[in-house]
């Protein structure tokens, strides 16, 4: 075997092995912080990104008028609503709360209803913070209404998987 027939092979080599690189994600936190949240997530390799819509609360009332809160609750029972509803979507393609890396949160907050940050949470911490340890790049917008004038709780994430 000659020199270029041995570096064409080892070319050839290196390319599959970076082709079947696994993807490494890094979550940095919030220096000198202990709030359930990264400061940033860093995806690097071979990942498949998964981008789950805006889920709302179901309805925790089936006796309320279902474009009441009464039909959905208050923003804690919304937001454990919200992500169990991401959980199973997530159960469903193989992933976990675990491989969520970006978060976007809506909640209401306007005259007659006051964002309740610290229900949201209650709620939140129950999936990432405590047994979870993977705390994904979050952030939290209040909005004068959503879709329903029940819902005080909107939430679309972004998870990320190794393509293995």
């Amino acid at each position: 075997m000659n020199f270029r027939t041995m570096a064409v092979i080892g070319g050839l080599l290196g390319a599959m092995q970076a082709g079947i690189a696994q993807a490494e994600i890094v979550r940095h936190p919030i220096p000198n912080s202990t709030f359930p949240i990264a400061q940033s997530v860093q995806v690097t390799g071979n990942a498949t990104t998964y981008y789950v819509s805006g889920q709302v609360p179901p309805v925790a009332n089936k006796d309320a008028d279902p474009q009441s809160l009464q039909a959905y609750g208050d923003t804690k029972t919304q937001t454990v609503g919200v992500l169990n509803r991401i959980k199973t979507i997530l159960d469903g393609l193989g992933l976990t709360m675990g491989d969520v890396v970006k978060m976007q949160v809506f909640l209401v907050h306007n005259a007659a209803t006051p964002m309740d940050f610290k229900a949201f949470m209650e709620g939140y911490t129950q999936f990432f913070g405590g047994s979870q340890p993977n705390l994904p790049a979050r952030s939290v917008v209040g909005v004068a209404s959503l879709a329903n004038p029940g819902f005080l709780v909107e939430i679309e994430v972004i998870a990320v998987k190794d393509a293995k």
